[in-house]
């Protein structure tokens, strides 16, 4: 890798961290299938991994909020990211579930640092789009819960209506 090189791989792991969740992980260990597998996983929920020389990333969050980070950059490590600030995590945690060889290290989302307690809480959120489906029911729901609070005074005054009607008739 020359310098040109080097220069826009630390340019593009920047930005990485500066526009979406990531998630460390340790690999040493995995086979390349196993880590075709992990691969697959991300991609699946909308997620990407990367694997990163140290020194490089390193320099590329040197200044950064995430500069906290730069101590997890040992041995084999790779990042996931995505911009859903859960799927990452999700999938890193859920893949670290069935494979002892993967560790999560940390990560970072926006400004947040996170240590590998944080990563697996932020795993344990709703996905972006179960939040979505969530907000949708709530609101649907308000809006059924409205017309019946609307209709129901009128139903209430039919009712008392057709009681008094049955009292006098009796």
């Amino acid at each position: 890798m020359d310098r040109a090189q080097k220069s826009e791989m630390v340019e593009w792991i920047g930005n990485i961290f500066d526009e979406n969740a990531v998630v460390l992980f340790g690999n040493g260990g995995l086979t390349v299938s196993e880590f075709e597998n992990l691969r697959g996983e991300l991609r699946s929920a909308g997620a990407n991994v990367r694997v990163v020389k140290n020194r490089l990333a390193k320099i590329a969050v040197s200044g950064k909020p995430s500069e906290k980070l730069s101590d997890l950059f040992s041995g084999p490590t790779a990042i996931a990211f995505s911009e859903d600030p859960v799927a990452a995590a999700k999938a890193v945690k859920n893949f670290a579930k069935g494979n002892d060889k993967l560790t999560i290290l940390g990560g970072a989302m926006g400004e947040e640092i996170l240590d590998d307690k944080g990563v697996e809480a932020l795993a344990a959120m709703p996905s972006r789009e179960e939040l979505l489906a969530s907000i949708v029911v709530a609101i649907t729901s308000s809006a059924s819960s409205i017309a019946g609070a609307i209709g129901a005074p009128a139903s209430n005054i039919a009712g008392i209506l057709e009681a008094l009607e049955n009292r006098e008739a009796a």
